[in-house]
């Protein structure tokens, strides 16, 4: 249903091209928010994207293809939403990439470019949205966590030590703007099929010599015991509902959207 609870409002969801952030975004704009989209993919499926949008929610749409491992770029994307819409009301950080591989194994530059993209773009991303929120009096900042910002899983160490840093960011934005009427609070799902958790399910099938199904019932059994993905469009209610009065005083909260893993 087409609601008006963010009309007038503009919302950046990094990583929004896909998956996670595709879903937030879209659950943003039925409520009204313009949407500046963010992430990579094929130009033309991007600008068909944005038209979809506009028609579909009546909203304005933008996108910045700042590559969020690089605070230049990010800076200039901040610099653009601010000449185009006169700032960021919600900042959705989303973006995030993986890599799996033990300890003494990990790459250097795969560590470094998950810790640049998964946790430091959002220390940018918020620190450059914080002056124009609190100039208008009123924010709304979500960072997409993940159960692993919560629990550790062996062959992830930089994703796990990414995901606990943006909880304790998180908090600390979340006490820094605490008499403000900004808030700051994180999202933890569980397995989400993304494009991302696809690649893993189609290594595990591989590895062990099954179909992608049973991979997937698999990987589910692991962790979440409700045997279900969580799905994008729920954690877009979710974003929603912290965007909302209900919600005006949860403040530095992380709420693990995960089929029961953490509860186990």
């Amino acid at each position: 249903m087409q609601g008006n609870t963010l009309k007038g409002k503009t919302a950046l969801v990094t990583g929004s091209t896909s998956g996670i952030g595709l879903g937030i975004a879209r659950s943003l704009a039925i409520q009204g928010a313009n949407i500046v989209f963010n992430g990579f993919g094929d130009a033309k499926e991007i600008e068909n994207l944005q038209s979809s949008f506009a028609k579909e929610f009546s909203v304005q749409t933008a996108y910045h293809n700042a590559d969020m491992s690089k605070p230049a770029e990010i800076e200039s994307m901040m610099a653009f939403i601010g000449d185009k819409f006169g700032g960021t009301d919600v900042l959705v950080n989303n973006a995030g990439i993986q890599h799996v591989a033990n300890i003494e194994d990990f790459p250097t530059d795969k560590w470094d470019a998950i810790i640049a993209i998964n946790l430091s773009s959002a220390f940018h991303t918020t620190r450059l949205a914080l002056p124009t929120m609190k100039a208008k009096k009123w924010g709304r900042i979500i960072n997409i966590a993940s159960v692993h910002g919560l629990v550790g899983s062996v062959q992830k160490s930089a994703y796990v030590a990414a995901k606990h840093g943006i909880i304790g960011l998180t908090k600390v934005t979340a006490l820094e703007t605490a008499q403000t009427p900004i808030t700051c609070n994180a999202i933890c799902p569980g397995w989400v099929l993304t494009p991302l958790v696809q690649k893993q399910v189609d290594v595990r099938a591989e590895i062990a010599g099954i179909s992608t199904e049973d991979a997937k019932r698999v990987m589910l059994a692991e962790k979440q015991p409700s045997g279900e993905f969580v799905t994008p469009d729920q954690l877009g209610g979710l974003a929603v509902f912290l965007c909302s009065d209900a919600a005006s005083q949860m403040r530095g909260v992380s709420l693990n959207v995960d089929g029961g893993w953490v509860a186990q």
